[in-house]
């Protein structure tokens, strides 16, 4: 799922919003465990895509019919193995990382609340717990 955050929308913020309207899912933010940039790509333009794990707090589906083609619960470990993942290197690598997650064998980056350096305005610092 691309994100696209939103007049200054944070990446987990995003996250969890995204995953409501398409899906109808409430969900708490976890963790970012990857992204991607790339340049001069849809459009000409610079694509950011994050990798995000979320808590659901409910588990039915309501999918946006105009956005989502399907969208079903089913086990890591399937979802990992089916041809339209293993099609591209970009989504097999996603779905590795994944599974290694859930495995309890890869760290993300935790959403950590601070300020900036020049202001008093809240951000989120992505990064591994130290």
């Amino acid at each position: 799922m691309i994100l696209l955050s939103i007049l200054g929308e944070d990446i987990c913020m995003a996250a969890v919003r995204e995953v409501q309207e398409e899906t109808g899912i409430e969900t708490e933010f976890v963790e970012l465990l990857a992204f991607r940039q790339s340049h001069k790509s849809f459009f000409g333009k610079s694509d950011l895509f994050f990798i995000c794990m979320l808590k659901p707090l409910n588990f039915t589906i309501n999918k946006q019919e105009a956005e989502i083609e399907e969208a079903k619960w089913m086990p890591m470990e399937e979802y990992a193995s089916q041809s339209k993942v293993n099609q591209s290197e970009l989504s097999n690598m996603i779905a590795n990382i994944c599974v290694a997650k859930k495995e309890e064998q890869y760290n993300g980056f935790s959403a950590l609340l601070t300020t900036t350096g020049h202001s008093a305005k809240k951000c989120y610092l992505y990064s591994n717990n130290i």
